[in-house]
């Protein structure tokens, strides 16, 4: 029986009432702002309103490394949330708000899927409550104001060939990658290069999901180097003076959004920040307001185990405060097939025959990938769970290989089928999830902050990744010295390196040895309170392809979205 599309099931389900939801969860009425029936505000006073009551389980949702065919991490965590009802338990969700450029580009939206999806779908993956706006005005405000400040005088001595500031929109548009400013008359501006990123890519972003509390955003904000002098000191917002007028702009988005599932699981949906180039994680008062609504807070980690759970690991709970019970780790048949390295897979192409066939040689040889990332969730102390995402046209030798593979590592493993069947499909997972989160956690950071820059890059290098070493140009060298130099060396670091092997070159599959990790230059977010080592070339503005999602998204003739996926 054919499974009608993620929009025709979202549009046909019936949604709690929110105010519903939020009772169900202990999230108080006066700390609830309604933004119609599908998404409403939650007040960060809600944290301390919920100060007593006992924290849930907290589990972060990874998955192998990516590839072109998706593993359904987002309809994992859903499906999984949905499913603790099936077993007499409570879960709250939470997930990243998508951006709108993948969501009229090639990957569409990112509400989950099948029956497994937070809805209503189509306000999910369409502005929300315009959190990415407020993101994207507040840091282009600061452009604005430095530019007039480069304009009238410069009084800072900002060195303008070294301002590191850009502009960002929500949107995929690859003519904006590289601009130059201030053309015309005079009056136009001081001529310069720069250009735009996808908001997604602001360090406002990353700064919004690390924030604790307003306060401490309005800090973040003032920490952000826009630019550094000749003598390489750093220029910050707070020196420029807009600061304040940036977390003014963000107070209502700092406020995480409460939405539900097909299943009435609440979720909460907040921030985006580049997996690339960022956590990759949802925010931190999210998960200080969902840790205290149910027996089980899932939180997803963007892209796979050693980029997204990584820096949940290393960055998000080093300033939240709060420690993992367990992990789960998504896999698919075809994925680990795809780690073989035996087939050429292009999005948008049909599958090789291959493929499809049943090999549990194959799934093994590709396990290899697996293997990394469980061991990457061990050697943080936490205990990991497999989920293994189903198909329908999955063979059996094939999912029984994943289930020896995890057994083979020690790990629990749970054969799912969420998409199709909802919650109960996943029931077996929160089985899994619940007994592995009663175990002992002895969770603890792969380094201190008072390590150097390099040896932080070199620990994550060598213990995630698996390289043998780490090399530094001249220029990365002199960026570590200066910013070691200006006092933040204890800073955590993000390495931004390709999501498509755990490796920096995207074409190596499985667990690459043997290879030696480039670290080309480093960049400092010292607004959201990391350095980010580049490895490779980052975009950080997607592009359109041929033929993208935005040319298939319309409204119909009774004013319904048709199109969106």
């Amino acid at each position: 029986m054919a499974i009608p599309s993620d929009l025709e099931i979202a549009t046909s389900a019936r949604l709690l009432p929110l105010r519903d939801v939020a009772a169900a969860a202990g999230i108080p009425e006066e700390n609830l702002e309604l933004y119609g029936a599908g998404a409403a505000k939650v007040q960060l006073e809600a944290i301390e309103a919920l100060a007593e009551r006992p924290d849930a389980k907290y589990v972060v949702v990874s998955a192998i490394t990516p590839t072109p065919l998706g593993e359904g991490k987002t309809t994992t965590t859903v499906g999984l949330g949905q499913a603790f009802s099936h077993i007499g338990k409570s879960a709250t969700i939470a997930i990243r708000q998508p951006s709108m450029g993948p969501t009229f580009g090639i990957k569409g939206g990112a509400a989950g899927g099948g029956y497994s999806q937070v809805v209503p779908m189509e306000l999910f993956n369409l502005h929300l409550t315009g959190d990415m706006h407020a993101v994207t005005a507040a840091h282009n405000m600061c452009a604005a104001v430095l530019d007039a400040h480069l304009f009238h005088g410069n009084d800072l001595g900002i060195d303008i060939h070294n301002v590191t500031w850009r502009r960002v929109v929500d949107i995929n548009d690859r003519a904006l990658r590289n601009v130059t400013l201030g053309l015309g008359g005079r009056l136009d501006g001081i001529p310069r290069e720069s250009g735009f990123d996808i908001t997604a890519a602001s360090e406002v972003m990353a700064a919004l999901a690390l924030a604790t509390s307003l306060q401490d955003l309005r800090q973040k904000m003032g920490n952000i180097v826009i630019g550094y002098t000749k003598d390489n000191s750093p220029v910050t917002a707070e020196d420029l003076g807009v600061a304040g007028a940036m977390t003014v702009i963000l107070r209502e988005a700092i406020k995480p959004n409460l939405m539900q599932t097909l299943e009435g699981t609440p979720a909460l949906v907040h921030t985006g920040p580049f997996g690339n180039i960022a956590t990759g994680n949802s925010s931190i008062v999210a998960d200080q307001i969902g840790i205290k609504t149910a027996d089980f807070l899932l939180t997803e980690a963007g892209f796979g185990a050693d980029m997204g759970a990584e820096r949940f690991f290393n960055i998000k709970c080093r300033y939240s405060g709060l420690n993992p019970d367990a992990a789960v780790l998504v896999a698919t048949v075809r994925g680990l097939k795809a780690h073989s390295g035996n087939h050429k897979i292009v999005a948008g192409r049909p599958l090789p025959e291959a493929l499809l066939l049943e090999n549990p040689a194959e799934v093994h040889a590709g396990g290899a990938n697996l293997r990394k990332q469980l061991e990457n969730m061990k050697i943080h102390g936490v205990t990991p769970v497999v989920a293994i995402n189903a198909f329908p046209d999955d063979k059996e030798g094939d999912l029984k290989a994943i289930a020896e593979i995890a057994e083979e590592y020690g790990a629990r493993s749970a054969r799912c089928t969420h998409f199709a069947d909802g919650g109960a499909g996943a029931a077996n997972l929160a089985e899994a999830v619940a007994d592995a989160a009663l175990e002992p956690s002895s969770f603890a950071p792969l380094y201190g902050d008072d390590v150097s820059l390099r040896d932080k890059i070199r620990t994550v290098a060598q213990r995630v990744y698996g390289a043998d070493d780490v090399t530094f140009t001249a220029q990365a060298n002199k960026q570590l010295d200066t910013y070691e130099s200006n006092g933040f060396g204890n800073l955590p670091v993000c390495i931004a390196k390709t999501h498509l092997s755990i490796s920096s070159d995207p074409k190596l599959p499985g667990a690459p040895t043997g290879w030696t990790l480039p670290v080309r230059e480093v960049r400092a977010s010292v607004g959201a309170g990391f350095v980010y080592p580049i490895c490779g070339d980052m975009r950080t503005m997607p592009g359109l392809g041929k033929n993208p999602a935005a040319r298939h998204i319309d409204i119909d003739a009774d004013g319904n979205i048709v199109g969106l996926s």
